[in-house]
């Protein structure tokens, strides 16, 4: 059963006489830019398996890793989804203790999930009391649909823990020091089974208020990133999360696949209507919808679905732009998740959103952000120019700097240089 967002996206939705494009769900991490300088700093750590030495630490059950990548070895048990069963063995990886408390959890995985298989993500925590969580099902994923309905699940207030559609949370009073992930693996019998290259999350402990403006880092650079406009799809497919008006989130993932020249070949998308003009959009808003969230802006379904074509994708989280800056000059563009009130964004093509996202392509030498905003009315006017504070803000104020990176094998990720979130 569809169960509905926490930001309803309705088809020409109007705040004071501008649309709003709304791609995801709102977190209301902060609400005021009072005491810009106030308050604690974010802190955000991205932790990773991989290959036969990550995957190799943690626990099988029924798994192994075959050419660097975790697989069915012999299935443990049978589970009924959808009507269908399906035969299960899980992974669970070693517990992951950031250096630093946290209060929130984003997940993220990169598999391969052929006709009849799925894979299923569970988060579970370790508070600083030394409690220990159950399991939480943060998504059933398949990057088709027809045999199964990809789904996030509901909060699972059962502990010190709950689930916001993608996201673990601590609850209110609670911090969190270490986390746990388990990938359940799922096939029809007869089936090969799913390929998972990677699985990870990013652990944040959010700061209290907005920092100042960052100083920029880099100078002029601007990635030729293609644009693409949601708005253009207006009308087009309304089952999956209401159409065009709402598709930022996959707009944004197709630009950067685009920008590596991987785009989903024609035969994958040959459903969508050949009077549409970008149909691998529409593609991409088909397979990142989420059945139950009823939308396109899960965030870890839009880096899934990425790297099915792309080499790596991943959800993190970034304390300021200068995190950006370093991306963009290794030539990588970040897809981040913004939010602002009427007036706080001048130059948006949209006066308002609770959620939106876009792709920050470059900067220019004074430290502007350079970004595609699929919101735009038409391809020819998404690239847009902000003022660095006002874009900041916008992007630290509820996602607290949350990010998409989505890269191929000749973009390697920049050098850490002591960060922790990539």
């Amino acid at each position: 059963m569809r169960h509905p967002r926490l930001v309803a996206v309705v088809i020409g939705l109007v705040l004071l006489g501008v649309p709003i494009g709304v791609g995801m769900h709102d977190r209301g991490v902060l609400t005021s830019d009072a005491n810009l300088t106030a308050g604690t700093t974010a802190q955000h750590t991205y932790t990773s398996w991989k290959g036969a030495a990550g995957f190799g630490a943690g626990t099988h059950e029924g798994t192994t890793v075959a050419d660097g990548e975790l697989v069915m070895r012999t299935p443990i048990g049978t589970k009924t989804l959808g009507g269908r069963s399906w035969q299960t063995s899980r992974w669970t990886s070693a517990w992951a203790t950031p250096a630093h408390a946290f209060t929130q959890l984003v997940p993220s995985w990169n598999a391969a999930t052929p006709t009849g298989t799925l894979i299923q993500v569970r988060l579970r925590a370790k508070a600083a009391s030394g409690a220990v969580s159950s399991f939480d099902t943060i998504a059933t994923w398949t990057l088709h649909d027809g045999e199964f309905e990809r789904t996030s699940y509901g909060a699972q207030t059962d502990d010190f823990v709950n689930v916001n559609v993608d996201t673990l949370r601590a609850d209110t009073g609670h911090s969190l020091r270490a986390w746990q992930v388990r990938v359940v693996l799922m096939r029809q019998p007869g089936r090969a089974g799913p390929r998972v290259t990677k699985v990870g999350g990013v652990a944040s402990q959010l700061a209290t208020s907005l920092p100042a403006t960052s100083k920029p880092l880099y100078g002029a650079r601007t990635l030729d990133v293609p644009r693409l406009s949601q708005m253009i799809h207006r009308g087009e497919y309304p089952e999956y999360g209401g159409g065009g008006e709402a598709w930022c989130s996959p707009t944004s993932t197709s630009m950067v696949m685009a920008y590596y020249g991987r785009r989903p070949p024609a035969s994958d998308y040959t459903w969508v209507s050949s009077s549409y003009r970008d149909r691998y959009v529409d593609h991409a808003a088909r397979r990142t919808f989420d059945f139950r969230y009823d939308g396109t802006g899960n965030w870890p379904f839009n880096t899934a679905y990425a790297a099915h074509y792309v080499d790596d994708a991943f959800v993190t989280r970034m304390a300021t732009l200068r995190d950006a800056e370093r991306f963009v000059h290794v030539g990588i563009p970040v897809v981040a998740s913004i939010s602002f009130d009427r007036g706080q964004l001048t130059g948006a093509p949209i006066g308002a959103t609770r959620g939106h996202l876009v792709v920050i392509v470059g900067f220019t030498a004074g430290g502007k952000v350079v970004v595609n905003d699929p919101a735009a009315r038409d391809n020819g006017s998404v690239r847009r120019t902000y003022d660095r504070g006002q874009f900041e803000r916008a992007w630290l104020r509820r996602s607290a700097g949350l990010a998409y990176v989505i890269r191929d094998s000749a973009h390697p990720l920049p050098a850490r240089e002591g960060h922790t979130n990539w």
